[in-house]
């Protein structure tokens, strides 16, 4: 599992259909992929349910970590953009039972488009 407790997570870039075959067998009845998130190897995937983090493991990356975050416990969430210096931007999630959940993003990102969907899910 991704720590996520690390502040240090890999910046994540807009990637459409980076998992798609790793997740559409995972999905639900009326569950859609949204949006796709990838760094280096790992990556996150964002539904119109939940939110999947996918953690590469290994020399060859066959084996996978999934994490399925629903949005149905999510207590609240934070987001800072990405400013001059700064030039990232991170979501932080709050989950029950879980705690803090922490993504960076590459400063590029719509934050506001991921905030957006997340109220709309959420709320």
């Amino acid at each position: 599992m991704i720590d996520f407790k690390n502040p240090e997570f890999v910046k994540l870039k807009e990637a459409p259909n980076a998992f798609n075959s790793e997740l559409m067998p995972l999905l639900v009845d009326g569950e859609q992929i949204i949006s796709s998130y990838k760094s280096i190897r790992d990556g996150v995937a964002f539904t119109n349910k939940r939110i999947f983090v996918i953690n590469i493991q290994g020399m060859t990356g066959k084996k996978k970590d999934i994490t399925s975050l629903p949005f149905s416990k999510v207590q609240a969430f934070s987001t800072e953009t990405a400013g001059v210096l700064d030039m990232d931007s991170e979501l932080e999630l709050w989950f029950s039972g879980l705690g803090k959940v922490k993504l960076e993003f590459a400063g590029n990102t719509d934050i506001g488009k991921i905030c957006k969907l997340i109220s709309d899910l959420v709320l």
